[in-house]
């Protein structure tokens, strides 16, 4: 596979044309797409269930004159343009954009006129603005086509957040052939009009915890005569958290956090069986692969130690996201000329968020950067119901990827 493309050494773009032509475009399409982003943010769909979204996507993308595949990975949707062949009769070089498009269930309080209208479901976490700017850029790019040097394609992906989509897409195909990978995700730390762009380690490795604490059950008046699964389960959530405080390197942070409890069955009957939900995040990819058989041992010390049992079942959900240097650099340096140098930022810190990203890129070169969402107001963090990214977010999303993807075939065109 050919190595991600280097930026281009010199600032004079070889397709002034083509970028010249994105301003005027994105102005004139702008209002549409303003109007399927409320569109989508009105009708959002749960992981997998992508059904409508899709037949949006999709026919949106045949009426540009894409090349377009629906069920990629059940729900998704794949589409290209471009040349097959280079100038030299070579299959083109191929580069990809992927946005995802499931919402979460997370009842809506934002108020806005394009509020859910389906109870209980919400794009709470900003894939209707990821949807619409992959719509923009296929916008973008259309009137272009026969003037591309590598051929694009789109990845319209379900389910990330049960971090499924991904796994679905690239067992479809969906990365065959592919060069460079790019992404982008809303960040509500960061103001509307900048970027954040970080090279290494972007996000955490993920995984889901489920623990299984087993007591004996008896009448509430006569605890001791029982074995307390409630109670064993109080000490398992507090006392993991006291192991990792003190028996991992705090240098290398680890985070678990249980988010459903299921247990009991009558308010004066002691509970014999107790399910903890929860989910554990690392950025170390050693400590990471550590953490399964270590958090097994340490609940199972805990549950014995109070007279109970513990089954635990660990599931990796996703590696870290890693930005490819080369690739990052060309993001900051198109993001400089859309907005400025003083609006791209580069991120300290790594997030301990996960995403399925990360399995797009295990033989592909690819960057994320985050896209800036806060209004005057600011905003509200990720998968909160009243969650209301500013709108103005959509064009430097739009303008950032499409001058990304034509930079990147310069350079590609570069090197060959």
């Amino acid at each position: 596979m050919t190595p991600a493309a280097p930026v281009a050494s010199s600032a004079a773009s070889e397709l002034p044309q083509l970028e010249a032509a994105l301003g005027s475009a994105l102005e004139a399409a702008l209002p549409e797409l303003i109007a399927l982003r409320r569109h989508l943010h009105a009708h959002p769909e749960l992981s997998g269930n992508e059904h409508q979204t899709a037949a949006l996507v999709a026919g949106e993308l045949r009426g540009l004159g894409w090349l377009v595949q629906e069920g990629v990975g059940r729900t998704g949707v794949l589409a290209e343009l471009g040349p097959e062949l280079d100038g030299a009769g070579r299959l083109a070089p191929l580069v990809a954009l992927r946005v995802d498009m499931d919402a979460l269930p997370v009842e809506e309080r934002t108020g806005v006129a394009f509020a859910s209208r389906h109870q209980g479901l919400m794009h709470a976490c900003g894939h209707d603005i990821h949807t619409t700017v992959g719509l923009g850029v296929a916008r973008l790019l259309a009137p272009l086509a026969d003037q591309l040097t590598a051929r694009v394609r789109l990845l319209f992906q379900p389910a990330e957040e049960t971090a499924q989509g991904a796994a679905w897409m690239l067992a479809d195909g969906a990365m065959d052939g592919v060069e460079a990978l790019f992404g982008v995700h809303v960040f509500p730390s960061l103001p509307v009009g900048t970027v954040g762009v970080r090279s290494g380690s972007l996000t955490a490795a993920a995984g889901e915890l489920e623990v299984e604490v087993l007591g004996e059950g008896g009448h509430g008046a006569r605890p001791h005569q029982s074995t307390d699964a409630i109670w064993i389960a109080a000490r398992v959530v507090s006392g993991l958290q006291e192991a990792i405080s003190r028996r991992l390197d705090a240098l290398h942070p680890v985070v678990v956090s249980f988010g459903r409890i299921e247990g009991g069955k009558a308010f004066n009957v002691i509970a014999d069986h107790v399910r903890l939900l929860g989910t554990v995040r690392c950025l170390d990819l050693e400590v990471h692969a550590q953490l399964p058989g270590w958090i097994e041992d340490t609940v199972k010390a805990l549950c014995e130690g109070h007279g109970g049992e513990a089954r635990v079942r660990y599931r990796c959900i996703s590696p870290p996201v890693h930005n490819d240097p080369a690739l990052t650099a060309l993001v900051a340096e198109a993001a400089v000329e859309v907005l400025g140098r003083s609006n791209v930022r580069w991120l300290e810190q790594p997030s301990l968020g996960a995403e399925d990203f990360a399995e797009l890129q295990r033989d592909t070169p690819g960057t994320m950067f985050r896209l800036g969402v806060a209004g005057p107001q600011g905003c509200t963090p990720l998968h909160s119901n009243s969650f209301e990214p500013d709108e103005g977010c959509l064009a430097v999303g739009i303008q950032v990827l499409s001058l990304s993807l034509l930079r990147w075939m310069q350079a590609r065109r570069a090197q060959a």
